[in-house]
């Protein structure tokens, strides 16, 4: 079967029943093989969020000949790690491109904002976190999920999260993101009962070992159930947090 259509052809004429449709469908190839990439276009079909561009490690004309291709797909673009000298060349080809330095990402709208919907706290130690945060909240919006903020909550001064304890519980996930020792998404894991995903940060000095003693203190939580991404994995909880989202919505 070529394509969509014919399967929803066969579907209605009787000729096929619905679980061959749905197995048909998604055999069909649904990459663009454009040589630099294989652009998975039925990506948002299949997770809940369409490809993105993971922009270290490529060149801006790399990255620009993948953005041409997402665009045909009506999905918006987000690329992450991308340096301020990618983003300028970037945005001389496509000036709508929106960059924010601080999370290192470039995103394409590409058309109508999807309606918003679910709620994800994105809860933060310390200023030094923002970074990730804010790569975690460029997935939830272009995925039209709800977010906001909570910055510079660590367990320093443990009472500032025990103060944002309703908007915490009002949310129907949380990302939680801490560098040095890891602790605070064990203290958000106490407080709530819906998922919580932890996000170990780079950020700490020397026995902070550039994230992995946050990592391996977030694995070993005494809080049942705290989801642990990988080191400086802003993109990868806010993944996270919309198959959450798409799960119970």
């Amino acid at each position: 079967m070529k394509d969509v259509a014919e399967i929803i052809k066969k579907l209605a004429d009787g000729e096929i029943d619905m679980m061959t449709a749905f197995a048909s469908a998604y055999s069909i190839d649904g990459c663009a093989d454009i040589g630099v990439a294989r652009i998975d276009h039925h990506r948002n079909a299949r997770c809940g969020f369409p490809e993105f561009i993971f922009g270290a490690g490529k060149t801006p004309e790399q990255i620009c000949e993948i953005i041409s291709e997402i665009l045909k797909s009506g999905h918006p673009v987000l690329a992450t790690r991308i340096n301020e000298s990618s983003a300028t060349a970037i945005i001389r080809v496509f000036p709508m491109a929106e960059y924010d330095k601080v999370a290192r990402t470039l995103i394409i709208r590409n058309g109508a904002v999807p309606e918003k919907k679910g709620q994800v706290a994105i809860v933060t130690a310390g200023t030094s976190d923002l970074a990730i945060a804010y790569e975690a909240s460029a997935v939830l919006e272009l995925c039209g999920i709800k977010s906001e903020i909570i910055n510079d909550v660590g367990v320093a001064a443990i009472y500032r999260i025990f103060v944002e304890s309703e908007r915490l519980r009002s949310a129907d996930a949380v990302i939680v993101i801490a560098g040095m020792e890891g602790a605070l998404p064990s203290v958000v894991g106490g407080l709530v009962k819906c998922p919580v995903i932890a996000v170990p940060t780079s950020v700490g000095y020397g026995a902070a070992l550039n994230g992995f003693s946050a990592l391996l203190g977030m694995l070993n939580s005494c809080a049942s159930g705290v989801t642990v991404v990988n080191i400086d994995n802003g993109f990868g909880a806010g993944c996270a947090a919309v198959r959450i989202i798409n799960g119970i919505r």
